[in-house]
């Protein structure tokens, strides 16, 4: 939701904290500001809008002098995006300075406490009791006061904080939300991604919750709540620094739409070993398996809609229900599940707080839960009983896609697996499927390839204030993906109907003119999708179609059309999203709107 980082080291603090909050902007670009250490006390600036504001404020973090630092990047929630919101926030005393990422849920009880014994509040942020809190604890032990204060705190919080009496020492606190420290030579850091940290080091720990770090040039040191020493293992970042950067692209979005391939070819390629599937250490027995008498799938956002295309494919080969249930939805809705129910939790950051909080509800309840993360260490990969990594490398754009794409294929990899294992397939039918699967990321590339018309038929598209998408079966669970992607970078209101539902209502809504955006990919049932695409062409609307290559009914049906290379229906929605990504960023690109950098969103949301 925020992003912070810190540094304590030899060099001046303010242009690495600087550089490592343009790699979070995406996490949140509403404010910026970063505090730093220095013989006067703690330095501070900061500014409403993006983080070039902030580099041009402090000439580039020259103007700032000093060691030791740390710096936010806001997606706001309490309080409106203005230069006082901003953080970070300092005590009254000008003592401490506070960076936080997460929601403070009794900040209002707290406030009132501390309004009460004179503490004054500049800001109208949830964050701000916690620095008020700090000093009102501060005896002397810098540590001391941060644990007491951190005790009080309800909610989800990773800390970055500063005390001028310890030039050369940062605190980092982490619950319930991610926090990362990276381990340098005479340096350290902390962060809430990895990709403010690769420039400088390869060498990180992951705080789990509960737990506190205190940082110096010398080293850094964690210890949980009590105050006793914990033991943390170093991971390794195994991805480079020219995979976070934009490599020649115009945008982050372009460029992570046209490594689908590679990405996943990463995340197929370990997993199939000559003709047999290994799900790393994740692997079920047939007992395990065969006690599942029902899947439910539950995640957020592109996640939710990755769920509802794996669906098909799970259903189909595992001969299981299979329900999709938003997190947000589960987490409420006292589902019935038991020890024979399988819990799958996809998530990009592994630190989505609806998605976490429905999985540890289905826990108690007794569900086996298995994660399909990128982020080796984040919470959800901890929480699961199995975990699979999607390892599309770093996504910086805050519009997914080769998030999805990833996701779809591990959901491919497992559906395939525990058919195979529950031998519900023949060998001929397994080993066929088999070549479909590790034909994925070729058929991806053809996808991009094959459409070179796409940026003018997105301008063409542009133009329009909405824009339905239809379709049947997978092809309607493409859709919503698909709708998703165009409303949220390109700001066109975009709707996604199961075709056959246009009679129920939806047909109400085509005027002369409508784009409507066919997916006809499912050949099975092409028919009745081209008696969709008459309909609302009868009404008025311009239609632009997708099919798969070789239907040339297509073409007298649609007014545009777009082609995907064929592929085994059962792996075909993971091939079908690619156009429609492409066709989302060309449109967004025609209107001049900031692709990365949707307004009002956040990659990340940590907080309910």
């Amino acid at each position: 939701m925020c992003g912070i980082v810190g540094f304590t080291g030899k060099q001046d603090a303010a242009p690495i904290l600087l550089n490592g909050l343009k790699k979070l902007e995406y996490r949140g670009y509403d404010s910026a500001g970063i505090a730093v250490c220095n013989a006067g006390g703690i330095s501070l600036a900061k500014v409403s809008g993006r983080i070039a504001r902030l580099c041009e404020k402090t000439d580039d973090g020259k103007n700032m002098p000093g060691f030791t630092g740390i710096g936010h990047t806001r997606w706001a929630t309490h309080g409106a995006p203005t230069d006082i919101n901003a953080h970070p926030h300092m005590s009254c005393d000008g003592r401490f300075s506070v960076v936080h990422n997460g929601i403070i849920e009794n900040y209002m009880e707290l406030r009132q406490e501390l309004s009460s014994k004179g503490y004054i509040f500049a800001s109208e942020t949830d964050t701000e009791v916690i620095v008020h809190l700090i000093e009102m604890y501060y005896k002397g032990d810098f540590r001391e006061a941060v644990m007491k204060a951190a005790s009080r705190l309800e909610g989800s919080y990773a800390l970055g904080v500063l005390c001028a009496d310890c030039p050369d020492r940062l605190i980092a606190v982490r619950e319930a939300s991610p926090l990362i420290l990276g381990i340098g030579i005479g340096e350290n850091f902390f962060a809430s991604d990895v990709t403010a940290l690769v420039s400088h080091t390869r060498n990180v720990m992951y705080l789990d919750d509960g737990e506190f770090a205190e940082l110096s040039p010398k080293g850094i040191s964690v210890f949980d709540c009590t105050g006793a020493s914990v033991h943390k293992k170093i991971s390794h970042i195994n991805w480079s620094i020219e995979a976070a950067e934009k490599g020649g692209f115009e945008h982050f979005m372009l460029k992570e739409i046209m490594e689908q391939p590679r990405a996943v070819e990463s995340t197929i390629s370990p997993r199939l070993q000559q003709n047999d599937i290994h799900l790393d250490d994740s692997d079920f027995s047939p007992e395990e398996l065969k006690s599942i008498q029902r899947i439910i799938i539950t995640a957020c956002g592109s996640a939710y809609y990755a769920g509802c295309a794996g669906k098909t494919a799970i259903e189909k080969l595992c001969r299981l229900p299979v329900d999709v249930i938003l997190a947000s939805e589960l987490r409420y809705a006292e589902p019935q599940i038991d020890e024979h129910t399988l819990l799958i939790v996809l998530s990009q950051s592994g630190e989505t707080a609806d998605t976490i909080a429905a999985m540890t509800e289905c826990k108690k309840l007794g569900a086996k839960t298995l994660a399909i993360v990128n982020v080796v260490g984040s919470t959800i990969a901890k929480l699961a009983d199995r975990t699979l990594y999607t390892w599309a490398g770093p996504e910086i754009a805050v519009a997914t896609t080769k998030g999805y794409t990833t996701q779809l294929a591990v959901l491919y990899i497992f559906a395939l697996y525990a058919a195979k294992t529950m031998k519900l397939l023949s060998r001929e039918e397994y080993l066929r499927l088999l070549d479909a699967l590790r034909s994925l990321p070729k058929k991806i590339q053809q996808a991009l390839d094959m459409n070179p018309l796409l940026p003018k038929l997105a301008e063409k598209y542009s133009s329009n204030h909405s824009v339905f998408y239809i379709g049947r079966n997978s092809d309607y669970a493409v859709a919503l993906e698909a709708a998703l992607k165009m409303k949220e970078i390109s700001y066109i209101h975009a709707e996604a109907y199961a075709a056959g539902e246009l009679k129920h209502g939806t047909i109400a809504l085509i005027d002369e003119g409508q784009p409507v955006i066919a997916l006809c990919c499912n050949n099975k049932i092409w028919e009745k999708t081209a008696n969709n695409i008459v309909e609302v062409k009868t009404r008025g609307a311009q239609v632009l179609a997708l099919a798969s290559k070789g239907n040339r009914a297509v073409l007298a049906q649609a007014d545009d059309v777009i082609f995907i290379p064929q592929i085994d229906p059962m792996f075909q929605a993971a091939v079908e999203i690619i156009p429609l990504q492409l066709l989302a960023y060309h449109a967004a690109k025609a209107k001049g709107c900031d692709i990365d950098k949707p307004k009002n969103l956040a990659k990340s949301v940590t907080v309910e």
